[in-house]
C-alpha cells in the first residue's frame, strides 16, 4: 500500500479490488502526525498498566500495585502491545511487515478500538463501583488518555472503506424515515464508514517450509488454549467482560491484517496435521485448567455441541426446521438409564457395558426418528416445525405419565431414574479420580475425555456424510426441493435418512449425559427453558455458530454456555440478552459466526453484483462479503 500524505488525503479507489474500495482517514491530521499519535498512544497505554489505577483492593483484580499489571490491566497491556506491533507492520517497518500481511490500517483501528473499549470500561467500572472518579489513581487517568490518543491516531490513518454512496441513492429499507434528511444523512454516513478489507491481497503462507507451517499451527493452538484457560480462570464478571471486549476486537483486527486468512491457508494445506493438533489441544484442556467445575462445563458443551451437530444435519444441511429435537437426546438418555443397572430402573438387574448402552441409546433414538419422520416429513416449512414442536412436548408429557399410576411404570414419572452408576470402561472407572503424572483427573475430567472421543466420531460422521452423495442430495433439497425432486432425488427418503441420522447422534450424546448427571428426569426436555439443553438452545447454537459447518454448532454451544456462566449480572436478563444476540446475528451476520461459504454467498449474493449487473432500481453500492 502506498503511503498517503494525511494532510491531503483524498478518497482513493483500490484498483486491485476492482474499484470497490476507497482509502481515506476519518480524521485528517497534518503530515505523519497520525502515525506518531498511534505509536505514542500505544506506548503511554502500555506504560500505564505498570502504574496503580486505584488505591483500594475492593475492585476485582487488585489494580493497586505499581510495576506489576493485574486483572483488567493485563488485558489493556495485551491490547496495547498487539496494536503497536500490528501498527509497525502496517507502517512497513523492516522485519515486522509479516505481522500485517494486508498492510491495511483497518487492523490498527480495530485493535485500537478494542484497547480503548477495555481501558475505558475499566475506568468507568472503577468509578461506578467505588463511588466516583476520586477513587482513581493517576495511572487510571494516564491509561484513559493514552488509549484515547491511540484511538485518535488510528482513526486518522488512511482506512480502507466502501465507496461513497451515489448522490441520488434511495434507501427503501428506512421505511417511513426515508424522506427524513437527518436520518438519511446518518444512514448514508454509516454505509460509507463501513470498513472494506476482506478481499485485500495477502502473501501465500503455503510457500513457507512445511515444518515452519506446522510450527505456526502448533503455536496458534497453544495460544488459543492459553487464552481459553485464562478466560475460564477469571472469577469476576468484570474481568470476563473486558476479556470478551479485547478478544472480539483482536480477532477482528487480526482478520483485517490478513493473519487469519494466512492461518486458514496453513490449516488447509496441513489438514490432517491441524486436526491432530486440535484434538491434542482439546485433550490438554482438563490438564491445563485442572478444575472440576470447568471440566463439568466442558462436558456439557461437548454434549450439547454433539447434539447440535446432529441437528445441523437436519437444519443446516437439509433445511428442515425441527423444534422438538431435544426429545431425541431424552430418548437416548432414558434408554441408557434403563439398562444402566440403576435400582430405580424397571430392569434394575440389567447393566449393559458402555458400548452396548451407547448402541441401545442410538437405536432407540433412531427408531423414534423414523417413527416421527415417516408420517411428517411430507410436510414443509412451518407445518413441519409445528409437528416437531408437538412431538417434543408429547415426549415430555408421556415420560411424566409412565409412572405406574397414570400409565405403565417405565420412567418413574416426574421422579425420573436416579442413582445411575458411573461408567467403567476396560476397568477404568470414570467416577473415580485418577493420577496422571503430576495431574489429577477428577470425575468430570474423565467424562470430558470420553465425550471428546464421541465428539470426534460424530464430527467424522458429519463430515463424511455431508461430503457424500447423500450429503449433496440434502443440500439440493435445502436449496429447492421441487427442483431436486425433478432431477430424480427421492426427497422423502433423503429427508428421512437425515432425520434418522440426526436423531441417532443425539441419542448417542444422551447415553453419556445420563451417566454424567447420575439421573434422568423429564423437566429439561422442553422447547424453551432457563436451563439447557432445550430445543431453542440447540437451534440457537446451530444458527449462532453457523449452519452447515462442523465447528460452528460447537462454538455456538460454548458461547451460549460460557457467557451466562461468567456474566452473572445477566442472570435476570438472560432471555432478553439471548433474544438480542439472535436479532443482531440475524441482522449483521445471518450466516453465523463461522460461515459456510455456500450460505455466505447466498446471503450476500446481491452485495457481490457489480453496478452494471445489478437489477434495475437497485442504487446501493457493492459491498464486501464480510465487511467489518
Amino acid at each position: 500500500m502506498t503511503d498517503i500524505p494525511l494532510a491531503t488525503a483524498e478518497a482513493v479507489v483500490a484498483e486491485s479490488a476492482g474499484g470497490n474500495r476507497r482509502t481515506a482517514p476519518f480524521v485528517n491530521l497534518p503530515g505523519g502526525s497520525a502515525r506518531i499519535a498511534t505509536l505514542a498512544g500505544a506506548v503511554v497505554t502500555i506504560a500505564s498498566t505498570f502504574m496503580s489505577w486505584t488505591y483500594t483492593t475492593a475492585f476485582p483484580g487488585d489494580l493497586t500495585v505499581n510495576g506489576y499489571p493485574g486483572g483488567l490491566q493485563v488485558l489493556t497491556l495485551i491490547g496495547g502491545i498487539l496494536t503497536a506491533v500490528i501498527a509497525l507492520g502496517a507502517f512497513g517497518v523492516k522485519g515486522l511487515a509479516w505481522l500485517n500481511p494486508s498492510r491495511s490500517n483497518n487492523s490498527v483501528l480495530l485493535l485500537a478500538l478494542g484497547t480503548l473499549g477495555t481501558t475505558w470500561y475499566t475506568v468507568i467500572d472503577i468509578a461506578a463501583k467505588l463511588g466516583g472518579l476520586a477513587n482513581l489513581d493517576p495511572g487510571g487517568f494516564v491509561a484513559a488518555v493514552g488509549s484515547l490518543l491511540l484511538f485518535v491516531g488510528a482513526v486518522s490513518l488512511p482506512i480502507d472503506r466502501h465507496l461513497k454512496e451515489p448522490a441520488d441513492a434511495e434507501y427503501y429499507q428506512l421505511g417511513r424515515f426515508e424522506n427524513v434528511a437527518p436520518v438519511v444523512a446518518c444512514y448514508r454516513w454509516l454505509r460509507e464508514a463501513r470498513l472494506n478489507h476482506s478481499d485485500m491481497p495477502v502473501g501465500d503462507a503455503r510457500k513457507l517450509n512445511v515444518w515452519l507451517q506446522r510450527l505456526a499451527i502448533v503455536v496458534v493452538f497453544a495460544i488459543g488454549l492459553r487464552i481459553l484457560t485464562f478466560g475460564l480462570a477469571t472469577t469476576y464478571s468484570d474481568i470476563f467482560l473486558g476479556f470478551l471486549i479485547i478478544i472480539s476486537f483482536s480477532f477482528l483486527g487480526l482478520g483485517a491484517a490478513g493473519l487469519t486468512r494466512q492461518f486458514q491457508q496453513l490449516t488447509h494445506n496441513n489438514r490432517s496435521f491441524a486436526s491432530c493438533v486440535g484434538i491434542v489441544a482439546a485433550v490438554a484442556y482438563p490438564f491445563a485448567q485442572n478444575n472440576e467445575h470447568w471440566a463439568n462445563l466442558g462436558v456439557s458443551i461437548l454434549i450439547v455441541g454433539t447434539v447440535a451437530l446432529g441437528l445441523n444435519i437436519v437444519v443446516g444441511l437439509t433445511g428442515l426446521l425441527d423444534l422438538g429435537y431435544v426429545a431425541f437426546l431424552g430418548v437416548g438418555a432414558y434408554a441408557a438409564a434403563l439398562v444402566s443397572g440403576s435400582q430405580f430402573s424397571i430392569w434394575s438387574g440389567v447393566q449393559f457395558p458402555f458400548w452396548a448402552a451407547a448402541l441401545t441409546g442410538m437405536a432407540a433414538a433412531l427408531v423414534f426418528g423414523v417413527l416421527i419422520g415417516a408420517p411428517t416429513l411430507r410436510l414443509r416449512g412451518d407445518y413441519l416445525a409445528i409437528v416437531t414442536l408437538g412431538f417434543g412436548e408429547i415426549f415430555r408429557i408421556v415420560v411424566k405419565n409412565l409412572d405406574g399410576v397414570s400409565g405403565p411404570k417405565v420412567t418413574n414419572g416426574p421422579d425420573g431414574i436416579a442413582q445411575i452408576p458411573d461408567l467403567s470402561i476396560f476397568g477404568y472407572n470414570l467416577g473415580d479420580s485418577h493420577t496422571v503424572g503430576s495431574f489429577t483427573l477428577g470425575r468430570f475430567a474423565n467424562y470430558y475425555l470420553l465425550m471428546l472421543v464421541i465428539t470426534v466420531i460424530v464430527v467424522l460422521v458429519f463430515t463424511r456424510a455431508s461430503d457424500s452423495r447423500i450429503g449433496r442430495a440434502w443440500v439440493a433439497i435445502r436449496e429447492d426441493e421441487t427442483a431436486a425432486t425433478a432431477m430424480g432425488i427421492n426427497g422423502f427418503r433423503v429427508k428421512l435418512v437425515a432425520f434418522a441420522l440426526g436423531a441417532s447422534l443425539a441419542g448417542l450424546a444422551g447415553t453419556v449425559s445420563a451417566h454424567v448427571t447420575n439421573s434422568v428426569v423429564p423437566d429439561p426436555y422442553v422447547f424453551s427453558g432457563p436451563v439447557p439443553p432445550n430445543s431453542a438452545f440447540l437451534l440457537a447454537a446451530v444458527v449462532l455458530g453457523g449452519m452447515g459447518t462442523v465447528s460452528g454448532p460447537i462454538l455456538g454451544a460454548a458461547l451460549l454456555y460460557l457467557i451466562p456462566e461468567k456474566l452473572d449480572f445477566l442472570a435476570r436478563y438472560e432471555l432478553f440478552a439471548f433474544g438480542l444476540a439472535l436479532i443482531l446475528i440475524m441482522r449483521f451476520r445471518p450466516e453465523g459466526i463461522i460461515a459456510n461459504k455456500r450460505r455466505q454467498l447466498e446471503f450476500h449474493q446481491d452485495d457481490e453484483l457489480a453496478p452494471d449487473k445489478r437489477p434495475m432500481g437497485d442504487d446501493t453500492v457493492p459491498v464486501s462479503t464480510a465487511g467489518a
